[in-house]
């Protein structure tokens, strides 16, 4: 069936694909697998020079990329050039680490020599998201080539014409054919992919839900998984922050990306010393975002990614108030053509409401007052999620104190959560297992392989 991209700013389609049939995805996994044959005997060395071409081209191409997921999936211009720039300073970042990163392990024992060696498994397949279209799949795609795997991507229906540039990025830079393909299918024929015996192993980066599906049907059969999954992340903001550095940051983490970021700030744990001083200022900066056409110069919040998303947010909004959160600010869908939900600001959030227990995926702020630190704490760790969290506080060792009891795979002191390639990147919990970016995650897709020598 045709796949068609919709603008959800205006909710007009965009242009309309035809679905790859499933002989034409198993032909793509199957000259995924024949390039690898030979992709995984080439050099580090090779493999940089290929890679640095493709930083290039992402760098020279950054306007027309955020153009397009502007279009595909509302984000706003200038932050699309950001995630396209980001793209390739991940491609820089592996290009000049991953020999390094891979480099074979000495290990004293009773043998001659014994050491540890990272071989690259095969093809990976990586089921992909919208909301940071290009960025989710190069932070998988780029270390896994650099290993010297191969990808398939079936990435999200609404954002396919960034799915195909992908891998015409890739092949532009000299990639050999078949090392990084793009698989245009329904979710229909996931699990068949998963289930291709040439397929080595799968990531992917979604909801829980759509994590634990995948989970189960790679462990059926028997294929390695690494799972990003949703987040609430909490903000714990104490007595000694310095509160406007705090909001401005708070701020910003909440409406990255309309709000539609797995580690955006989702609730705001603020002790009762400052509760309504922070309340306050946060109400203001809120008020002075500007909401509007994604292609705009001064856009901060651009439409939500779909109309059925934006739906869907706004029931968790109206379900927190009818169970006593006080709305400060927006909660209303807008007139008008375009998927668009305004900055909205909830307080009073109490376990038992949308915006204390679900992951709000959208501009909407959760306001939960405590007593003390201890209680940050413990209202921060009340949660299924795990992926990220942040604390605000000028005692610089206090905060990191903090943030070593709070159950997150990324824990950040006055600073906003962010991935970086240079950093490991997952969460625990519901938030998934398995890590992204640095050392570590280079190494999530390798065959960890002992050789001993008598």
């Amino acid at each position: 069936m045709p796949i068609t991209s919709v603008n959800p700013a205006t909710g007009k389609p965009i242009r309309t694909y035809e679905e790859m049939t499933p002989g034409q995805v198993a032909a793509a996994v199957t000259q995924a697998h024949d390039t690898w044959l030979t992709w995984r005997t080439t050099t580090f060395a090779a493999r940089a020079q290929l890679m640095k071409k493709a930083a290039g081209i992402l760098r020279e191409r950054k306007q027309e990329l955020a153009t397009l997921m502007a279009a595909e999936m509302g984000k706003p211009l200038k932050q699309g050039i950001a995630e396209a720039e980001k793209c390739a300073l991940a491609c820089d970042y592996y290009a000049a680490n991953a020999e390094a990163h891979l480099a074979p392990d000495i290990v004293q024992t009773e043998g001659s020599k014994s050491y540890v060696v990272y071989e690259p498994l095969g093809v990976v397949l990586a089921i992909m998201p919208w909301n940071f279209p290009l960025w989710q799949v190069y932070r998988f795609a780029v270390p896994a080539l650099m290993a010297g795997n191969v990808g398939v991507l079936k990435h999200a229906s609404n954002v396919p014409g960034c799915a195909l540039i992908i891998e015409q990025i890739f092949t532009q830079a000299g990639f050999p054919a078949g090392a990084f393909r793009t698989l245009l299918a329904g979710s229909k024929q996931v699990q068949a992919v998963i289930e291709h015996p040439l397929v080595r192993a799968v990531t992917l980066t979604g909801s829980t839900p759509a994590g634990k599906a995948v989970a189960a049907q790679a462990g059926a059969v028997l294929k390695k998984t690494v799972l990003e999954l949703g987040g609430s992340d909490p903000y714990l903001v104490l007595e000694d922050a310095d509160l406007e550095h705090a909001v401005q940051t708070c701020v910003n983490s909440r409406l990255i990306n309309g709000g539609q970021s797995c580690i955006a700030a989702k609730r705001f744990i603020v002790v009762e010393p400052v509760r309504a001083a922070f309340t306050d200022r946060f109400l203001a900066v809120m008020k002075g975002k500007q909401i509007g056409d994604p292609l705009a110069e001064g856009t901060d919040v651009g439409p939500q990614a779909r109309h059925d998303l934006r739906d869907a947010l706004h029931k968790q909004v109206v379900a927190s108030v009818e169970r006593g959160a006080s709305l400060l600010l927006g909660g209303e869908i807008p007139s008008g053509d375009g998927a668009y939900y305004p900055p909205t600001v909830l307080a009073k959030v109490k376990p038992g409401m949308p915006a204390y227990d679900e992951e709000l995926f959208g501009p909407v702020a959760a306001i939960v007052g405590v007593k003390d630190e201890a209680d940050a704490v413990r209202v921060a760790n009340d949660t299924v999620f795990g992926l990220g969290a942040a604390v605000f506080t000028q005692d610089v060792a206090r905060g990191e104190r903090i943030a070593r009891q709070l159950e997150a795979g990324s824990t950040f002191v006055n600073s906003s959560v962010a991935s970086d390639p240079r950093l490991p990147f997952g969460g625990i919990k519901g938030s998934g297992y398995g890590r992204e970016l640095g050392a570590y995650g280079i190494k999530e897709f390798v065959n960890v392989k002992t050789v001993y020598v008598k």
